[in-house]
């Protein structure tokens, strides 16, 4: 009579593919398989045998291993065309923690989590520099964390043309890139630094320089093209403007005012973007000697509560955290509503407050 065969065990690997399998046809997992190190955890399984598992459904074709990035569901599951956001809330993607923007960023976000709360909407901040130029980490983070809409703050041009092309209801607080078809809600920063040209203009100064971090962000891009404009474009012919950059350091600004201060014919008009850098610039022109108003009047493009606190009063630009707040709440409801945009694109001019740091020059030096 002819033996039978056993009944075998089923072995580890495949109890923990099964597993996986499982999860991924029940929509668990819609994109992204968890990490490796999550997955031994929650099945209590060793990585080589957890390995050995992925290695079979990529041989069924269930995922596919991305460098770097983990291990991408390719099962027909995930084929269906999208379902609409489970959430009406709204996320906010920033590369920096909240506790370390500027404070008047983080004025506004606080209101604009105040405004969205009367709605019953909730606000929730996603932050990290490896949003910002990988593109699978930010489609992992979206496909996650499905929301009514997306508020981009500080956003490259690789994320804002990720969330353009993928069609993701999203608001940019900034000023967008040429050809990114996104709302947005800025400050006029090129008509703020034009502005700031003719200011110092005005009051007799014929050389003007514009100190701004090196940086691919459309607002600072803007700003350099405003100020330049602003001399260009006035009845003084005599006038000119020079451009100086830093790294976004203290070090930097020391750095690239050490080489201002060399110059033979020194500006006497001095833009500075950033209020923090406005301080920092201040505190070593007065270091090496250099007077503000005697010897080279100042203006701050952007405001900051401390700017109250110095000495002389910083010329600046003044808008209310809670105007920016508001000029975002109703693209973001009508993004959640999923109703069109009725307003896709604005800049506001804040006020100009002409503080201490100004000084005529009596005759053009």
């Amino acid at each position: 009579m002819p033996s039978r065969a056993l009944p075998q065990r089923q072995s580890l690997v495949a109890q923990t593919t099964a597993f996986l399998a499982g999860e991924i046809d029940s929509g668990e997992w819609r994109e992204w398989l968890p990490s490796e190190r999550a997955l031994c955890q929650r099945l209590q399984v060793s990585r080589n045998t957890l390995r050995r598992a992925l290695a079979v459904l990529r041989k069924q074709g269930r995922i596919r291993p991305v460098h770097g990035t983990g291990n991408q569901i390719v099962s027909p599951v995930t084929r269906r065309p999208p379902s609409p956001p489970a959430t009406r809330d709204v996320a906010l993607l920033t590369p920096e923690p909240i506790e370390r923007l500027r404070p008047m960023q983080s004025l506004w976000i606080d209101d604009m989590r105040a405004l969205l709360g009367e709605r019953e909407i909730k606000l929730r901040v996603f932050h990290g520099p490896h949003y910002f130029g990988q593109t699978a980490a930010l489609a992992k983070l979206v496909a996650r964390n499905p929301h009514g809409c997306w508020i981009l703050m500080l956003a490259d041009e690789t994320v804002q043309r990720w969330f353009s092309r993928h069609q993701v209801p999203a608001i940019v607080a900034g000023s967008t890139y040429a050809d990114v078809e996104l709302p947005y809600r800025d400050l006029d920063h090129r008509a703020m630094c034009r502005h700031a040209a003719g200011v110092l203009l005005a009051l007799g100064h014929r050389r003007l320089a514009l100190l701004t971090r090196k940086s691919p962000r459309a607002g600072d891009l803007e700003s350099e093209a405003g100020f330049s404009e602003g001399v260009q474009q006035s009845r003084a012919t005599d006038a000119s403007a020079l451009v100086m950059h830093h790294d976004d350091t203290m070090a930097g600004v020391t750095r690239t005012l050490e080489r201002f201060r060399r110059l033979e014919r020194r500006p006497t008009g001095l833009v500075v973007t950033q209020p923090h850098f406005y301080l920092a610039a201040a505190t070593q022109l007065a270091r090496g000697g250099v007077r503000v108003p005697q010897d080279i009047s100042m203006i701050s493009r952007d405001d900051d509560p401390f700017l109250a606190f110095v000495a002389p009063t910083p010329a600046r630009y003044v808008v209310s955290p809670h105007v920016m707040a508001r000029s975002l709440l109703r693209p973001v409801l009508e993004l959640v509503a999923g109703d069109p945009i009725t307003q896709r694109a604005a800049r506001m001019m804040p006020e100009f407050v002409r503080g201490e740091s100004l000084g005529a020059v009596r005759a053009p030096g």
